[in-house]
């Protein structure tokens, strides 16, 4: 069987972010058939349609990270009943030069945490929208909505024992859907 390769995009530029910590234990808790990698998106200047010709180091990365990948995982937070800034700005320069959308056809999967009891429903929302435009097949079922809690992360970091079933369900759902998404 062919490991995954997939890239993980985390919505927040935080040191201490919890969707980082987040993205972390999922890493430490998936199968030997995938490989993550961590694309870095805080580096990315702001998008301006007028740097289309010459995009930055940064965005060159970013966008071949990318198309290296099998999928993408984004895991982020909820800001003001969205997604963040930072990670609409590289949603755009993903897609750009117009006819070189680094995203198409990427299968992708969401997952996000927040101490909101609706976790980050409004900004998974957003981002479907985003996604859809951009031609990446998105995991639909089952969502999930996290809301930080006491005990959700045990001292490692690592996700505790009475979530982890639940997350090990969601990881191995979301592997099978991005492998059998895969376009040539």
């Amino acid at each position: 069987m062919k490991t995954l390769q997939i890239a993980i995009i985390v919505g927040s530029l935080r040191k201490e972010s919890i969707n980082r910590q987040l993205a972390n234990a999922i890493v430490c808790m998936a199968t030997t058939n995938v490989s993550f990698h961590f694309v870095e998106i805080g580096d990315l200047p702001l998008y301006n349609q007028d740097e289309d010709d010459h995009q930055s180091n940064s965005v060159l990365r970013m966008k071949s990270e990318i198309e290296n990948s099998d999928g993408v995982l984004f895991v982020t937070p909820e800001y003001n009943r969205s997604i963040p800034g930072v990670l609409k700005n590289a949603l755009d320069h993903g897609s750009r030069p117009y006819g070189q959308n680094s995203w198409d056809k990427k299968p992708a999967a969401i997952i996000g945490i927040s101490p909101s009891p609706v976790g980050t429903a409004l900004a998974q929302q957003h981002l479907r929208g985003v996604l859809a435009t951009l031609n990446m097949p998105t995991l639909c079922q089952p969502e999930m909505f996290i809301q930080m809690k006491e005990g959700f992360f045990d001292k490692s970091g690592n996700i505790s024992e009475a979530s982890e079933k639940f997350i090990e369900r969601w990881i191995a759902v979301m592997l099978e859907w991005m492998s059998l998404n895969q376009h040539p």
